[in-house]
């Protein structure tokens, strides 16, 4: 097999991690702001995708997002660029302090599960020390083997004359298995040693599949819910609208005799935009007393939110069982 042929397609990837905190009671602006920051990134060449992360539990005002390119000179035209120089100064009175980035060269996209969380970690290291950096790193990463749900972890080297730090990506299922690594007293013996090999280090976390459709404010009155309400959320919406677009759609893209590949793919687009746009909306502000974690204090209104989530289910079971059944010849 020649090089080309074996070489890794994601090799080239480049990825930007950026990480800002934004001032108290100015999460509707920034979100405002960063959605036209993310238009204005897709019109790059090689631009492939946007995340935009709300806070965790560790800092209630700082935001994460991600911007993906197909390459690191595509990644560079986008940060030195007229146009994001322009977006960060109509932006600065809405920041605590200027933005930190770290560049990723290459990766492999991570296979994300609804629970899975990821945190990413910065580091400084000494000059000289980069092999014993890289051992203390081999170190680290068989005790993170270790742990309950770990998923898996990348190492990627500074970019030159993009990113001089070393960066760890590492996953967990839950966010509480993330937790239990970085607060155990095997990672602070870690990071005690490590004092020898760099100088500073920066962690930030994201996660949450589901981060887009479930946009409270950051405030004390809001928060991301737990990744099990948001599943049972969007399962919740995301059902009706794809039995409304197989029963409408999809009879006329038959009649029409469109390829199954094409009819699938516009049936996608409609149910993404229909839940994004429409059906999420109503499901947060429906459910906010059980999914916004500052309202759903105690085990009743857990218990009661989740039943009658399920009881939606029921419904909608009942109601596209009663329609197929009156539609399909008998």
């Amino acid at each position: 097999m020649s090089a080309r042929a074996s070489r890794d397609p994601t090799a080239d990837h480049a990825t930007v991690v950026t990480s800002q905190k934004v001032r108290e009671g100015r999460a509707e602006e920034y979100q405002r702001w960063q959605d036209r920051t993310n238009t204005a990134a897709s019109e790059f060449d090689g631009f492939m995708a946007a995340e935009v992360y709300p806070p965790g539990a560790g800092d209630p005002h700082e935001w994460v997002a991600v911007f993906r390119f197909s390459g690191v000179d595509h990644l560079t035209a986008w940060l030195d660029s007229g146009r994001r120089r322009e977006l960060l100064d109509e932006a600065r009175e809405l920041f605590e302090g200027p933005p930190s980035l770290e560049v990723l060269r290459g990766g492999s996209p991570a296979d994300q599960a609804a629970e899975t969380v990821t945190a990413v970690i910065s580091h400084e290291v000494r000059p000289g020390r980069e092999q014993q950096f890289l051992q203390w790193q081999t170190k680290a990463l068989k005790a993170q083997e270790k742990m309950p749900g770990y998923m898996g972890s990348e190492l990627f080297k500074p970019v030159e004359d993009v990113q001089k730090h070393w960066v760890v990506v590492f996953r967990f299922d839950s966010r509480k298995h993330l937790d239990d690594w970085l607060e155990s007293d095997t990672r602070r013996a870690l990071l005690q040693e490590g004092d020898a090999y760099f100088s500073s280090y920066d962690v930030r976390t994201v996660g949450s599949a589901f981060s887009g459709w479930f946009r409270f404010d950051s405030g004390p009155g809001g928060g991301v819910p737990p990744n099990w309400k948001q599943a049972m959320s969007v399962l919740l919406a995301l059902y009706p609208t794809v039995m409304v677009l197989t029963l409408t759609l999809g009879h006329e893209l038959d009649t029409l005799k469109v390829p199954v590949y094409l009819g699938l793919f516009l049936s996608n687009i409609l149910s993404v935009s229909a839940l994004t746009w429409l059906l999420m909306p109503l499901v947060n502000r429906a459910l906010a007393f059980w999914l916004v974690p500052a309202r759903a204090g105690g085990r009743r209104v857990h218990v009661v939110g989740a039943l009658l989530v399920v009881l939606g289910y029921l419904l909608c079971l009942a109601v596209f069982g009663l329609i197929t059944h009156a539609l399909l010849p008998h």
